[in-house]
């Protein structure tokens, strides 16, 4: 089993300010700061997404994501809405830094769906390593323990990688060897595994973000999608 930290953060959501940089550097080597958002709203339509009011992605399905957007550092106003109408699910302000990465997760079922705020880490990795952060975006779901092994593991005997995460808990980013694993989810306190992974191949380099999402509409069964950071 791999010796891993179990702590993990949970990400304030709305108005967030994101450790902005001084607008008025004009030696910052990145200038910019990047946007991407995923749609993770079960039971949600599809999407159109707005940065400062124009539309930057159109019909975005549940589970996608955008690439990322370049936009100028400081606040950024963000909506979310129903595909092809002015209905506004999401209308977040955001303060970005400059050369800094953010995720926007649509987290929730749309009765109470608000953005889940990610910074990103898309550094390389230290030399023959992976990184990799795991978020808990499956509102039915309750609090999970989550599991990252080699494919073959046991988990009889296999204590948590993170134990107890609610709901939006979103661990930091793991840094393990670059190779094969597997991420399993089990309700807290049980083995009994409701989100697997199957085997991720790992190439060193690269950085992922595994997200735990309901079935589309919402409940069971559930599944965790991998997407690519860097």
């Amino acid at each position: 089993m791999l010796s891993i930290s179990r702590s993990f953060a949970i990400v304030a959501t709305m108005a967030l300010s994101l450790g902005a940089c001084d607008d008025d550097d004009a030696t910052s080597p990145d200038p910019v700061a990047r946007l991407r958002a995923i749609h993770a709203s079960p039971d949600a339509p599809a999407v159109d997404i707005y940065v400062d009011g124009q539309r930057v992605a159109a019909n975005l399905a549940y589970r996608s994501t955008t690439s990322y957007l370049e936009v100028p550092p400081g606040a950024r106003n963000v909506q979310v809405r129903a595909a092809g109408t002015t209905t506004t699910v999401i209308d977040a302000n955001l303060t970005v830094g400059a050369g800094v990465d953010y995720t926007v997760v649509a987290a929730g079922r749309v009765a109470s769906i608000s953005p889940l705020v990610l910074t990103d880490t898309n550094t390389t990795p230290a030399a023959g390593n992976v990184r990799v952060r795991l978020v808990h975006g499956a509102p039915t779901a309750g609090n999970v323990d989550m599991y990252v092994t080699a494919p073959n593991a046991d988990l009889a005997g296999v204590a948590p990688t993170l134990a107890g995460v609610p709901f939006r808990g979103v661990s930091p980013y793991l840094s393990v060897p670059a190779g094969s694993y597997r991420v399993r989810i089990t309700p807290a306190g049980s083995k009994t595994v409701a989100v697997d992974s199957g085997t991720l191949a790992l190439t060193a380099g690269v950085v992922r973000t595994g997200i735990a999402l309901d079935n589309a509409g919402g409940g069971a069964p559930f599944a965790a999608q991998v997407y690519a950071d860097n």
